[in-house]
């Protein structure tokens, strides 16, 4: 069973690719199991074929990292952020239009322009202390924040204020999922289950005939990611699709006594925290997953419903703090139709 990891609307995209490690086929049907280290994070690759695809792997994880990655300092983003280039790559804008989707269905709550609060705030790409934030500095970064201020011109990416910066880490790394999927999908692969981060893109079945089956973390507070407690067991569809989970609760500072999430509401400014402590998503692709999954967090768990909603093939799980169990799950019909009893 996978350990599905929860990944965070800041994760560091570093440029550092670590060799992929071909694991033996299982003993129950022709599949191979790649491994390794990429962006800081690890990967599992298992699909349903002998050959050693690793450096098709390692091709696209380069290929991803020159266009998305705000860590590299060569890549489109980066170029784009410095303002010594407008230009994009398929996969840049892939990736842009689908976020701004998600913004215009969140009212703004979520946006990947917000990376200058990020950054402000010390989550992001641009490390900065947090004795820089105040109330005036937040304000004048407010001030060029907005999806609504980027606009596409075929192949360019035009920003109404040069201080824009954009950090897609909170969609793009299950677009670097579904990449691979793709990938292995040309080549004839039918069956797979890729796992970056957390991230997975998934079709078909295991090297058993059954159905791929992940287990999602309590919410608990383990920065290190080394508490393997699973709040349910999910058994993923055979069709071809995507699977994320955000959450707070790993990823933040400690400011004066304080815990300061790191999902930050661009309207205010400020870190936000609803009553959602985690959200899972499965969607058609692992790119709207993963994107969705963080904007759940900006959101609470009455308005979650209404937000899947414009989303076809959508389903939700959250885990919501409860002071007598300690946790509670609200789910849609198709998500529970999905979890495996205990």
């Amino acid at each position: 069973m996978h350990h599905l990891r929860h990944v965070v609307l800041a994760a560091a995209l570093l440029l550092g690719f670590g060799s992929c490690q071909k694991s033996g086929s299982g003993s129950e049907g022709d599949y191979t199991k790649l491994t390794g280290e990429v962006f800081t994070t690890t990967f599992s690759i298992q699909y349903n074929a002998q050959k050693d695809y690793s450096e098709a792997v390692d091709s696209t994880f380069h290929a991803f990292s020159h266009s998305l990655n705000p860590f590299d300092s060569t890549s489109l983003i980066s170029a784009i952020n410095r303002n010594e280039s407008q230009l994009m790559d398929s996969m840049l804008r892939e990736v842009f239009l689908q976020s701004v989707v998600i913004s215009r269905h969140t009212g703004g709550s979520y946006d990947v322009t917000c990376a200058p609060l990020i950054n402000l705030w010390g989550f992001g790409f641009e490390k900065k202390k947090t004795d820089s934030v105040t109330p005036e500095a937040i304000d004048s970064v407010r001030a060029f924040v907005g999806f609504d201020k980027v606009h596409l011109d075929g192949m360019r990416m035009i920003k109404e204020d040069p201080r824009m910066k954009m950090d897609f880490s909170s969609i793009s790394k299950g677009y670097c999922s579904d990449l691979v999927a793709r990938m292995l999908k040309h080549r004839g692969v039918t069956s797979y289950l890729v796992e970056l981060g957390g991230e997975i893109a998934f079709e078909g079945t295991n090297s058993r005939g059954e159905n791929w089956v992940i287990g999602v973390d309590k919410p608990i507070a383990d920065p290190a990611g080394v508490i393997n407690d699973f709040q349910v067991r999910v058994q993923l569809p055979r069709t071809a699709g995507g699977l994320a989970t955000s959450g707070n609760y790993r990823n933040f500072k400690v400011v004066n006594g304080k815990k300061i999430a790191h999902t930050i509401d661009p309207h205010t400014g400020y870190p936000i925290q609803t009553d959602v402590l985690s959200a899972t998503i499965i969607a058609p692709t692992c790119m709207l997953a993963d994107g969705l999954a963080t904007a759940c967090m900006t959101r609470t768990a009455a308005d979650v419903p209404a937000l899947i909603q414009n989303f076809p093939g959508v389903e939700y799980m959250l885990i919501l703090g409860d002071e007598k169990t300690g946790f509670r799950t609200v789910m849609s019909p198709g998500f529970e139709r999905l979890v495996l009893p205990d």
